[in-house]
């Protein structure tokens, strides 16, 4: 096992330098002038003043290496859109709040779709099976804004059951304000556990060790839990990586449509503003949060199947 973390733990830093690599690429190719707030044009002594301040009138091999450098340190600069304040203190007061808001998303696809899936799989071609799909299509087809605006709509505007107004700034903190938003970011998830485990399941169904089991006289808990349930496990394991990615994606219309503190906020204001040390933050912090939830996700797969730690 401890060769097995080691070997993940050196594929993470290739993986890094590519993200740095392509982040740095992507914002050099924005075009535009950061530091113009204004349709009136920066004096041309200022713009120079401002491009040495921060390394823009080096070569861009030299600029790459200075932020490689930054990124290591954890050290990505001043904010451009909010003066005397750096990056590193703004999104890390912005990740928890993100962080909260993706577990509470995820523990509603947890809830939700893996007991859907499950129901689905025990009662094949049933009212339940096609309640299932239809309701995994939906969440499959419906964009995450959309349903985030009907929820408002409905359960608050209209009938006012839930409020909609602030959010709980403490990680720890929850309260009915936290629903709506969670599960608006946790349907698309949801439905891709109900789909998963259902398949995953009446495939194990199939499977030789499941039939010697039974034909052993093991009892059918026993069958369900240790044979089927864990063997269809693995592939829902393997999406917990994927949809850390969804969740943090998905977070920047969530966030936005609700007036949500977080990093998918604290990235759309950046493009409006072209905060471009802000921006660069927010992707390089959340590819990282990626990496190190995916690196967990392959432990986690390597406890469940042994197998995998042979790779």
């Amino acid at each position: 096992m401890a060769a097995f973390i080691v070997r993940r733990l050196i594929w993470t830093i290739p993986v890094v330098l590519l993200v740095i690599l392509m982040t740095f690429a992507l914002m050099k190719n924005i075009g535009g002038n950061p530091f113009r707030k204004t349709e009136r044009a920066v004096p041309a002594a200022i713009q120079a003043n401002l491009e040495r301040k921060f390394n823009l009138d080096k070569p861009w091999y030299q600029q790459y290496v200075l932020y490689v450098k930054d990124v290591v340190t954890f050290d990505f600069g001043p904010s451009l859109a909010r003066p005397g304040q750096d990056v590193n203190d703004y999104v890390t007061a912005q990740f928890p709040r993100s962080i909260k808001l993706g577990v509470l998303a995820f523990l509603w696809a947890l809830v939700l779709g893996l007991p859907a899936g499950i129901i689905a799989a025990l009662r094949p071609n049933s009212i339940w099976d096609y309640g299932v799909m239809f309701f995994s299509n939906v969440g499959f087809a419906i964009p995450s804004f959309l349903v985030a605006t009907l929820l408002i709509y409905y359960f608050s505007v209209n009938l006012g059951w839930v409020p909609t107004s602030g959010w709980p700034l403490g990680v720890w903190e929850l309260d009915s304000r936290v629903i709506l938003p969670s599960f608006a970011l946790g349907l698309l998830p949801m439905a891709f556990f109900a789909r998963l485990v259902r398949g995953a399941m009446l495939e194990t169904f199939q499977q030789d060790y499941v039939r010697t089991a039974r034909a052993k006289g093991a009892p059918e808990r026993r069958v369900m839990v240790k044979h089927i349930l864990r063997n269809a496990m693995l592939p829902v394991v393997t999406m917990i990586g994927m949809d850390i990615g969804l969740l943090l994606g998905g977070s920047i219309f969530i966030e936005t449509v609700f007036g949500l503190p977080g990093l998918g906020r604290t990235a759309y204001e950046s493009i409006q503003n072209f905060d471009l040390p802000t921006l660069q933050g927010v992707v390089i912090f959340g590819a990282l949060a990626i990496i190190v939830f995916t690196l967990l996700v392959d432990l986690l797969y390597a406890w469940i199947d042994p197998r995998i730690r042979l790779t």
